[in-house]
């Protein structure tokens, strides 16, 4: 039998090596099949938006929460996604006060049939969600078992926090 002597450094550096690989992989096989499973996993693919408008309705009075100071009002932004089929896009519509949200609409128009009930998965459940949280601490990952739509509306809300910034 033939005996090699390794350096403990050179087998931590290899334990190490290998954890991150299966990381890495772990990760990858998730998003793949987030919506053919259900809806488990994290977004992929999501992209910002290209036509936001917001109209600052309500006071002038501004808000210091987090890591930002946001103008109260109403303010609507657009934000897109990829799925396996396609690239989707919903409208995001976020009424702001002292920085909390207070009222939230999502619409879209889906491309794909299956996209369709994933969205109103979404639709339904977001406002439980948002509601009486901090624009600055939104950051929504998985809603009633919608995953990839969350990549849209977390575009959405990075321009609404472009746009109600004081």
């Amino acid at each position: 039998m033939m005996s090699m002597s390794v350096s403990s450094s050179v087998r931590k550096g290899a334990a190490v090596a290998g954890v991150a690989g299966l990381l890495v992989l772990a990760g990858c096989s998730n998003a793949a099949d987030a919506e053919a499973a259900g809806g488990a996993g994290t977004p992929t693919g999501s992209t910002g938006s290209d036509g936001s408008t917001g109209s600052g309705s309500g006071s002038d009075s501004q808000s210091s929460s987090g890591s930002g100071e946001y103008t109260d009002g109403t303010y609507t932004a657009d934000g897109s996604y990829q799925t396996p089929e396609t690239v989707e896009q919903i409208s995001v519509t976020l009424t702001l006060e002292d920085g909390i949200v207070t009222e939230v609409e999502v619409t879209g128009e889906p491309q794909a049939r299956e996209t369709e009930q994933y969205q109103g998965q979404f639709i339904d459940g977001i406002a439980e969600e948002v509601v009486g949280v901090s624009i600055d601490e939104l950051n929504v990952s998985r809603v009633a078992g919608s995953s990839l739509t969350s990549g849209g509306f977390n575009a959405a809300v990075e321009d609404i926090k472009d746009q109600a910034a004081a």
